[in-house]
């Protein structure tokens, strides 16, 4: 990783973070540029959707792009567990990279921060969770639902949910890349899938 790739990449998800206007965002961008021990991100060994994030990355979209594509090998992207137990399907065409949160390599007791992948062409289905959520697409589109609102979305889109508020997205023909936040309850026992009739279609 080259020197610096991580506070970097740091400074450029706080600069997200800081245009959203709310105070729990304003939060999550201090503790962000506050960072975290110097080991906390090491080496880790490829997710299986690497190269899908390397090519996806490269092709620029938006101003944090080239700072998670140099520090990609460090970044901890892992099985999207939360949504396997309820979901297998949702958990095979995504996976998330937790950086801020109570278990993340940036302690956080009642916030979390991460980034999130979602491969071509792949629809995850209509859920919700108690927490605040924020999302700022950094690289490829998709049909974003927020509640009553259907819309694409692309690089430089943010998309705030509600605490319970049904959510789903489409992605496009190249995938997506976003930042995602939580505030408020952020547990995760309360992450549900929700009856949705586009489930299963193409």
């Amino acid at each position: 990783m080259p020197t610096g790739a991580m506070p970097e990449l740091l400074r450029s998800l706080s600069a997200i973070c800081v245009t959203e206007g709310r105070s729990a965002a304003d939060r999550t961008a201090a503790a962000l540029l506050a960072g975290a021990p110097d080991d906390s991100f090491g080496l880790r060994p490829p997710t299986v959707f690497d190269i899908a994030i390397r090519s996806l990355l490269s092709k620029g979209g938006h101003p944090a792009a080239a700072a998670i594509l140099s520090a990609q090998d460090c970044l901890p992207w892992v099985d999207n567990a939360i949504a396997r137990p309820l979901s297998a399907e949702a958990a095979d065409i995504s996976t998330y990279a937790t950086l801020l949160g109570p278990d993340g390599p940036i302690f956080a007791a009642d916030l979390r921060l991460g980034l999130y992948y979602q491969r071509p062409d792949t629809y995850y289905a209509l859920h919700n969770h108690d927490a605040d959520e924020t999302y700022a697409i950094i690289c490829g589109e998709a049909l974003w639902t927020s509640g009553e609102d259907v819309r694409m979305r692309g690089p430089g889109s943010m998309i705030h949910h509600p605490s319970l508020m049904p959510h789903a997205f489409r992605s496009g023909p190249e995938g997506f890349l976003a930042l995602w936040r939580w505030s408020g309850d952020i547990n995760l026992h309360s992450y549900a899938f929700l009856p949705d009739p586009m489930a299963g279609s193409v």
